[in-house]
């Protein structure tokens, strides 16, 4: 496939050649600054995009405030159709949508309609929800008491997303948040603009034509100032933020300075167990697209695996086999395995930790360098080395498709090896021995918030809650019940009867 008519598609999502970065639902506000969202895909200028100021972002905030007291008070089922009605305009937009995610993020034109169908998958998710966000009931100790919990919304949940998923990732916070009865403004990446801008447009009209408050849903587009002030801002009592470790580490500082809420989604550094009695074909279907798929830009991609000594040579050979017939070039064409990284900025990332390994001797398997041949400059060679896992270079993080191999010889030693990196999010185990399976899932086993069998580290569904431990942040979003995170929680207890017993025996008399 050629590059899409981006005009056309542009068009049919509502946005014009020059967007405001700021919307209190379908009202657009007036920014000052502008910036230019580029394809990493070809390098050219998509359109244009104004960014919010602080003037519009306590318009943004004064909207939702008003907006959350009406929102509230509509049943959560009616708000659950509402969410539906959004889920079913997403069908609609799906391919429009799918291919812009695909165009302006760099990502496989199946993966940006796949980020969309997570979308209306979430959504139809939140309607199943508003019809269960359910308490518990207890016995009183005390007689003629009943007592119970509920869940009551928040207020404004504050969500600040990155590039990698730039829109599924928005709407696991917004239809849960929504359904919760909780409004939302959303900080998107600022190198993804115009596909949170479709965004905005498609849910702010199903709003409208609901006669709902356009506050429920507001956009501000702006950089890490933009994000720092949602951040401190104690009108929002729950901020989402999904990126960089060192980017959770300053929002989780900021809202627990004001002791707000947090949900934090950061980086992994997720590795792969295979084991000597693992089905290897599969092995290497997993580790391949965990490795390469979006470029290595998932927060879930395999950056490491672990291999067993007497199959870590034949896995190298498979591997190197494998990567050789990979396909790199513009994404939107299906014959393509590998897009382009985001911008420069990732590429010189890609390079400094190429560099590194190289100063630390680690030993390549194939090298990686930038590709020359294409004019947006942001396409790389995936890499893969040989490493100690201790190595500073492989502690860290790097988003790019640079795959890093270790010998095992024990499963102990693999687990042991697997969790000790500072991030915990995705961890999987390739095995057909039931003992080494169970193990990896015990509580002796992956300290990932994540851990799978005999499939790899990226690919969540949406019916599990996702998320990680250590550096990773801790929060879970998408499904199981990961709604409480968005909701007040409230124990009620009530005395039917006509005496006033007080709890633990104590005696009080007038």
């Amino acid at each position: 496939m050629s590059i899409p008519n981006i005009t056309g598609i542009l068009k049919d999502l509502q946005i014009n050649p020059v967007n405001q970065g700021c919307s209190t639902g379908i009202h657009w506000l007036h920014g000052n600054k502008t910036i230019t969202s580029y394809s990493p895909v070809d390098g050219k200028p998509i359109a244009e995009v104004k960014l919010a100021t602080d003037a519009n972002y306590d318009s943004c905030i004064k909207v939702a405030q008003e907006a959350f007291r009406q929102w509230r008070l509509i049943p959560a089922p009616k708000r659950g159709e509402i969410v539906r009605q959004i889920g079913n305009r997403l069908r609609q937009h799906k391919q429009a949508l799918g291919t812009l995610v695909s165009y302006e993020m760099g990502k496989s034109l199946q993966e940006g309609l796949g980020e969309v169908q997570e979308m209306i998958d979430i959504c139809d998710f939140a309607v199943g929800l508003s019809r269960q966000l359910h308490g518990l009931t207890m016995h009183s100790e005390r007689p003629n008491h009943r007592m119970y919990e509920q869940y009551h919304p928040l207020g404004i949940v504050g969500i600040i997303s990155a590039f990698n998923f730039p829109v599924a990732v928005w709407s696991w916070n917004a239809a849960l948040a929504w359904v919760c009865g909780d409004v939302c403004v959303w900080k998107p990446s600022e190198k993804t603009p115009l596909t949170a801008i479709a965004c905005q447009k498609i849910a702010a009209e199903v709003f409208r034509k609901n006669n709902i408050d356009e506050g429920v849903c507001t956009l501000v587009i702006g950089n890490a100032e933009m994000g720092k002030k949602i951040a401190t801002d104690s009108r929002i009592p729950l901020v989402s933020a999904t990126g960089s470790t060192r980017m959770g580490k300053a929002v989780g500082e900021k809202v627990g300075a004001r002791l707000g809420k947090a949900l934090l989604e950061l980086g992994g550094n997720n590795a792969i167990i295979i084991s000597n009695s693992a089905d290897l074909e599969a092995s290497l279907i997993g580790a391949v697209f965990g490795a390469v798929g979006t470029c290595g830009q998932r927060c879930t991609s395999t950056r490491r695996l672990i291999i067993h000594n007497q199959i870590f040579e034949e896995v190298k050979r498979k591997l190197v086999n494998a990567y050789r017939q990979l396909k790199i070039g513009n994404p939107l064409d299906e014959s393509n395995h590998i897009g382009p990284l985001i911008d420069k900025v990732a590429v010189e990332n890609y390079m400094e930790a190429i560099n590194r390994l190289n100063e630390l001797g680690a030993k390549p398997v194939l090298e990686g360098k930038v590709l020359a041949d294409f004019k947006s400059g942001c396409y790389v060679k995936p890499a893969i080395y040989e490493v100690e896992n201790k190595m500073d270079i492989v502690q860290t993080e790097t988003f790019a498709p640079i795959l890093y191999l270790i010998k095992y010889s024990d499963i102990k030693e693999a687990i042991e090896i697997q969790n000790d990196v500072p991030q915990g999010l995705s961890s999987a185990i390739m095995t057909q021995n039931i003992r080494e399976s169970e193990l990896f899932l015990s509580h002796e086993g992956s300290d990932c918030g994540i851990a799978n069998v005999n499939i790899g580290t990226s690919g969540a569904e949406i019916g599990g809650a996702f998320g990680g431990e250590k550096e990773t942040g801790g929060g879970r979003e998408s499904g199981s019940d990961a709604w409480k995170v968005y909701m007040r929680r409230q124990t009620n207890t009530i005395n039917y009867g006509k005496d006033l017993p007080l709890a633990q025996g104590i005696k009080f008399e007038l």
